[in-house]
């Protein structure tokens, strides 16, 4: 799993049938600390994750699959919760 904040949504005339109606999301990718490591583009699952919020990602398709219940679905990376905060150890 990654922990990442929202960035930006993915807005797009043209795209796969199965992505109707669904939320792209632009998600930068963090350490515990909130060190940036690079981007993504994840899928919202329905938990409503918007621009600034820190999210917890899968990001292997089979998993996502699983999530959205379509084991053909052309899909790899998906938000599945919105971090509220994180308690780690120093």
């Amino acid at each position: 799993m990654i922990i990442g904040t929202v960035r930006g949504n993915i807005v797009s005339t043209i795209a796969h049938p199965f992505y109707t109606g669904k939320k792209l999301l632009v998600v930068e990718k963090e350490d515990l600390a909130g060190k940036p490591s690079g981007y993504l583009v994840a899928m919202d699952s329905g938990v409503d994750a918007g621009v600034g919020d820190r999210v917890l990602v899968i990001d292997e398709g089979n998993s996502a699959r699983q999530i959205v219940a379509d084991s053909q679905a052309p899909v790899r990376s998906i938000i599945v919760g919105v971090i509220d905060r994180i308690d780690a150890e120093p």
